[in-house]
């Protein structure tokens, strides 16, 4: 199968997700072509069966903003034709699913027919997919895609309730590789982080508004007072500054650190002890499962895709937005004792393997499938 992927080559969730499914694929011995502006930052290693189109786009002093999507439509005709694609799987709907929807009609005209497949996968419906500007394009090319997929329950909920979609919704969760993350800690690396044995609490996240990033700094305020413990923050975003100025507030400049973004996250998670996610919302929840295929807990809010992943008592806890002070008792009573924490831990680990890629691949193939056999 040839297959063409579509994403933003960052490191958020969906472009993370679209390019560990392409190299999935492509060990499956699929022929995987991912086009987009830049190299996918998963990409780092060649991996046989995949190729990468960069997508240029030229500038003119006409363009005060250049013009993305008609390069993008443009560079997915001279892929889908160059390279004979059986199908187009997009994946976050902005602009990806408007370009492959002029790519196809003008294909169209040329009698090439090509499946389109778009994976939504929360931003651009909760947030940037309702501003007025873009949702009738949004609600259009969504309508357009052959097949339409979501990443959890609440966000195919969620899209109904914003958007007037005619279609079914496909629910295929997010996965990991959990073999990745079953890495036992290393000592060296674990002593440099808490030399004297405290206990390492984690967030992960593009430090964006939407992950309340102080509301991190102070739980772990509230469980410092009470047990000796390391905060790491892992990533970097416009409220890190705000994050800064709050662990100077409340003097604990020593024991929060900002290790910025990192690419080898199972080594990082693998000292962990507990993941603060208090997300105002989260589609899914990737950073969590991936906390959580390391074998550590959660402690999260209790909306949107996170009430499908976190098991309240057995992978962590939950509470309201904004609740601080119940989010920190959760989290004190986690780490009060070693063998609460190692029972957390061993229910975490397990509970992750469901969403393990060898689990979730094989349901994109059966959706791939039933469009080559038209």
């Amino acid at each position: 199968m040839r297959i063409g992927i579509v994403c933003y080559p960052t490191f958020g969730g969906s472009g993370v997700l679209a390019t560990e499914l392409g190299k999935a694929l492509a060990q499956k011995d699929h022929q995987v072509h991912f086009i987009t502006y830049r190299e996918p930052v998963r990409l780092n290693v060649y991996v046989p069966n995949i190729f990468y189109h960069e997508v240029h786009v030229p500038t003119y002093p006409l363009f005060e903003y250049p013009p993305y999507e008609t390069a993008l439509a443009s560079a997915m005709v001279d892929v889908i034709k160059n390279n004979h694609l059986d199908l187009l799987h997009v994946h976050y709907a902005i602009p990806h699913a408007s370009a492959a929807y002029m790519a196809k009609k003008i294909l169209e005209k040329e009698n090439i027919k090509i499946p389109v497949i778009t994976t939504l996968h929360g931003t651009d419906i909760t947030l940037v997919g309702r501003d007025k500007t873009y949702a009738p394009v949004v609600t259009f090319s969504i309508n357009e895609s052959d097949a339409i997929t979501a990443v959890s329950e609440d966000l195919k909920e969620e899209t109904y309730r914003s958007f007037k979609i005619e279609k079914e919704i496909e629910v295929i969760y997010n996965f990991i590789d959990v073999s990745r993350f079953n890495k036992k800690p290393i000592d060296a690396f674990k002593k440099a982080i808490a030399p004297n044995g405290e206990k390492i609490l984690l967030h992960v996240s593009n430090f964006r508004k939407l992950k309340r990033v102080s509301d991190v700094v102070r739980i772990f305020n509230e469980v410092h007072k009470v047990i000796p413990s390391i905060l790491l923050f892992v990533g970097d975003g416009p409220d890190r500054p705000t994050a800064e100025e709050l662990c100077r507030e409340l003097g604990l400049c020593d024991e929060i650190k900002f290790v910025g973004r990192q690419e080898q996250m199972e080594e990082i998670l693998a000292i962990g002890d507990l993941f603060l996610l208090p997300s105002e919302y989260e589609s899914f929840g990737l950073a969590a499962l991936e906390a959580m295929a390391a074998g550590v807990p959660v402690i999260s809010t209790n909306v949107g895709g996170l009430k499908e992943i976190n098991v309240p008592g057995e992978t962590g806890y939950m509470a309201d937005v904004g609740d601080i002070e119940t989010l920190s008792r959760y989290s004190i009573d986690i780490l009060k004792d070693e063998e609460t924490l190692k029972k957390f831990k061993k229910k975490a680990a397990a509970h992750a393997k469901i969403f393990d890629i060898n689990n979730i691949v094989p349901l994109y193939e059966k959706l791939y499938g039933r469009f080559l056999q038209q």
